[in-house]
């Protein structure tokens, strides 16, 4: 069959009929795991509490992985083959590990199936693919395939040493920059950058945001609900001071929230995260930018340096933490109850 004829109703009974090889405690298990006919989908335990006397609930799962594997050789000479050699494909490009919901939904888009398929049936189909096994059920993980020569110590390895240098670096990052340091610290440059996506993919506490930032998901900056948090976002994003009407027009266009200018404004001048460093222009506080006006920079610079300093030197300073004109800080040195000037183009603190 090709994939032009590949629907949903012809997966659904192709399978219905290569299920009837098994026995009947396998097919009666396998068809409450699906859910197949528009049926609903039972968990192992409600599987477990129909059998007459009860089996436990690990002997359910046991006899739904061997009923799996039996239909193996028959799926790879039918119609549905295509669904596991697309899977495997899949898998190869990511190194040997890819999230399921990843697999399922590519494979329903590349296929041209319907998306109200029975994502269940095509996981079990993949599932039955002897070169292809499925992770176990783990507390903060989701469900992924892999080939045999991933092992769960290297996925593990992974992951712990990104969430390390996320948790010392208390920020978001560009994840191709942290996979490059996993790689280094862990000592594998074998390692593939999207194996270690795929690894990322697969942990709760892990987002991926905008396909280029990873950091943590207690993390507020990766979900940002208060109109604070997706200023700090959308600064963070851009790397740089912004004017207050940017920061409004990048909320619409990275989230989708259209803010009142005056609104936004407001924001960043209650909140001392938020440092004026010009003309309307705003930086974050944690960029190392402290709060006042020029003199008050000038005055913190000549206070630190403990000795007069030349124009120059004050100009080049005051510039790393102030986007303003070199005029305005001409004009701020001229404020003799601040400063004095002790001698041609050199100034100090007035005792």
């Amino acid at each position: 069959m090709s994939t032009a004829t590949l629907n949903n109703k012809k997966i659904e009974s192709s399978f219905k009929r290569i299920i009837k090889s098994l026995s009947a405690k396998e097919r009666n298990v396998i068809e409450k795991r699906v859910g197949l006919g528009g049926k609903e989908r039972l968990t192992l335990q409600s599987i477990w509490n129909s059998f007459s006397p009860n089996i436990t609930r690990e002997r359910v799962r046991q006899i739904e992985d061997s009923g799996i594997k039996k239909i193996w050789r028959i799926i790879k000479s039918s119609d549905l083959a295509i669904i596991q050699d697309t899977a495997r494909k899949y898998i190869e490009l990511h190194w040997g590990m890819l999230w399921k919901d990843i697999i399922i939904n590519n494979l329903i888009k590349d296929l041209s199936l319907w998306s109200d398929i029975n994502s269940y049936v095509v996981e079990t189909i993949i599932q039955a693919d002897y070169e292809i096994l499925k992770s176990k059920p783990r507390l903060g993980t989701q469900t992924y395939f892999y080939f045999p020569f991933v092992t769960k110590q290297l996925v593990d390895e992974a992951y712990k040493e990104g969430l390390k240098i996320l948790k010392k670096k208390k920020d978001v990052v560009n994840k191709l920059e942290l996979y490059e340091q996993i790689k280094h610290n862990l000592n594998k440059p074998e390692l593939s950058i999207t194996f270690i996506d795929s690894v990322m993919n697969i942990f709760d506490d892990i987002v991926i945001w905008e396909e280029n930032l990873i950091g943590l998901a207690k993390w507020k900056i990766l979900n940002p609900k208060t109109l604070k948090d997706k200023a700090i976002y959308v600064m963070k994003k851009e790397k740089l001071p912004m004017h207050f009407v940017d920061i409004s027009n990048k909320i619409t266009e990275f989230l989708g929230d259209k803010v009142k200018v005056n609104t936004i404004h407001n924001e960043l001048i209650r909140n001392p995260e938020f440092v004026l460093i010009g003309r309307w222009l705003y930086a974050l506080k944690e960029w190392w930018f402290k709060p006042g006006t020029v003199i008050d920079v000038i005055a913190d610079i000549l206070d630190k340096s403990g000795e007069p300093m030349s124009t120059e030197d004050i100009i080049k300073w005051v510039l790393k933490v102030r986007n303003v004109k070199k005029t305005t800080i001409y004009m701020n040195l001229q404020n003799k109850k601040v400063i004095e000037r002790v001698w041609r183009n050199f100034y100090t603190l007035k005792k």
